[in-house]
């Protein structure tokens, strides 16, 4: 985006321009969300920084908050900075410059007059003082595209491809790392990336083989720096969370709620954290406490808070009183009326819940759940016979299942991860590619796709850097 803008030298305000946002980044770390916003705002209409900047944080905020202005207020400034980005952008190209000389030497001398405008352009970029924000971009750009791709199943993988498009993951997560060690505009886009990847893309969508250290790594020099700082805090918390600490997690968590107050949807992200963590505890009544915030409060998924309530309600011994006089079973019977639909389709995860609320006669089912969920403790308690024997009990009971055909092909891949452990690769390939290739249309089936292409990838990325033929992802 700097190119057009950078011939010879910086065009007024445009080292103004980097210097307000990095400001206005700054205070936004500091929790002076609204602030931030303010300092951008007078020059969103007229400098293309201050556009991009005041855009992408009116898409953090719509994220958190999903109301349906905000989405449509963030779109429609991110389609306004798009524009004003394109004023700044050179109408016409070297080649186009050179197909349309004439044979006279006045107009050979205007055309090298350009070429030589266009060579100055890049003499500057590699040298000027934006060069390190515009380098910034590139990194922010090309990390995020490699690194998204290459977490797509092979299905998905092969239409992307045929557009054009590939991934390579070590590439993006470099080209990330490379943007987030800078002092950079985009440094903190990228380090928020990073994070979103080791702390929670990684579980969700891989295997979480990624070691925290990289996130440790990244979050350190953030925390010196901005101690109070909401978003940092809750990362940190997730960290721990994920290290098993969970009272330091909940600590932070506690910290990020009460570092800022302007953006309550902010402590949305820290309650569902908490709900987990207490839930880890055996703590049912404080998790339940978070869900009913989160019910009462955010709007992202209100079908999933309830039946979490129930989930937790459920857990208490008979006798106990219930919270607020509410009753699981109730609960249970209204999750369905709660159901949304985004783009016309209902989420997977909104689905999963209606599903799981419904009145089961079914003991198979939730015999094989437990049984699931089982060889998992086992699995991480080191007791991997005693795992095994669990995954291969679901595996046995797929004909009696009625409702829950996710468990089998999850089985198959939990079992087919603990050969992989094992360093049993020959016994583990088969079952990770029946899973994905003889289940379709269970709950949850992409998120699940998605684990099995990370765990064959990996796979084959390690045999091939052995020197053997690895197996084919596709």
């Amino acid at each position: 985006m700097a190119l057009a803008a950078a011939a010879g030298s910086p065009p007024p305000g445009l080292a103004a321009a980097l210097d307000e946002c990095m400001e206005a980044m700054n205070s936004f770390l500091c929790n002076q969300f609204n602030e931030s916003l303010e300092k951008l705002q007078p020059r969103a209409k007229e400098s293309m920084y201050h556009a991009l900047v005041y855009a992408t944080i009116l898409e953090m905020q719509a994220m958190m908050t999903f109301e349906h202005e905000d989405i449509v207020q963030a779109g429609q400034t991110m389609k306004e900075a798009q524009e004003i980005c394109q004023r700044f952008r050179r109408k016409s190209s070297v080649t186009g410059s050179l197909s349309g000389l004439d044979e006279n030497m006045v107009n050979f001398i205007k055309g090298g007059i350009k070429v030589r405008s266009s060579y100055l352009i890049y003499s500057h970029c590699t040298a000027g003082a934006a060069h390190v924000h515009l380098e910034g971009g590139v990194a922010l750009g090309i990390g995020a595209f490699n690194l998204t791709l290459s977490l797509f199943p092979p299905r998905i993988l092969k239409l992307l491809e045929f557009a054009g498009f590939s991934g390579d993951k070590e590439y993006g997560l470099q080209q990330l790392h490379e943007g987030a060690t800078t002092l950079n505009l985009r440094a903190l886009l990228c380090t928020m990336l990073l994070l979103c990847y080791y702390t929670f893309l990684t579980f969700i969508l891989g295997i979480g083989e990624d070691d925290f250290t990289e996130a440790e790594s990244l979050l350190r020099p953030y925390l010196l720096r901005y101690p109070k700082s909401a978003i940092f805090l809750f990362f940190a918390g997730r960290i721990e969370e994920i290290k098993g600490n969970i009272s330091e997690a909940i600590c932070r968590f506690e910290a990020g709620c009460s570092a800022q107050q302007a953006w309550k949807q902010f402590h949305h992200m820290c309650y569902w954290e908490l709900m987990w963590c207490y839930a880890y505890k055996g703590m049912w009544k404080m998790a339940y406490f978070y869900a009913d915030l989160l019910s009462k409060e955010n709007r992202w998924s209100k079908a999933m808070y309830v039946y979490m309530k129930a989930a937790f309600l459920s857990m208490l011994p008979p006798e106990e009183p219930r919270p607020f006089g509410e009753s699981e079973v109730e609960l249970f019977r209204q999750v369905s009326s709660f159901k949304q639909k985004i783009a016309g389709k209902s989420p997977p995860t909104e689905k999963f819940a209606i599903r799981k609320a419904r009145p089961s006669e079914y003991q198979t089912d939730d015999r094989c759940l437990l049984l699931l969920l089982k060889g998992l403790c086992m699995k991480h308690l080191q007791s991997p016979a005693e795992a095994e024997a669990c995954f291969s009990a679901v595996q046995g009971s797929e004909k009696r299942l009625r409702y829950d055909h996710y468990l089998v092909p999850n089985a198959l891949l939990e079992l087919g991860l603990l050969h992989l452990a094992q360093g049993r690769s020959e016994a583990a390939v088969p079952l990770l590619r029946r899973a994905r290739n003889n289940y379709k249309n269970y709950s949850m089936e992409s998120r699940t796709l998605f684990r099995i292409h990370a765990v064959l990838s990996r796979l084959k990325a390690d045999q091939e850097e052995n020197g053997m033929e690895g197996p084919s992802s596709s």
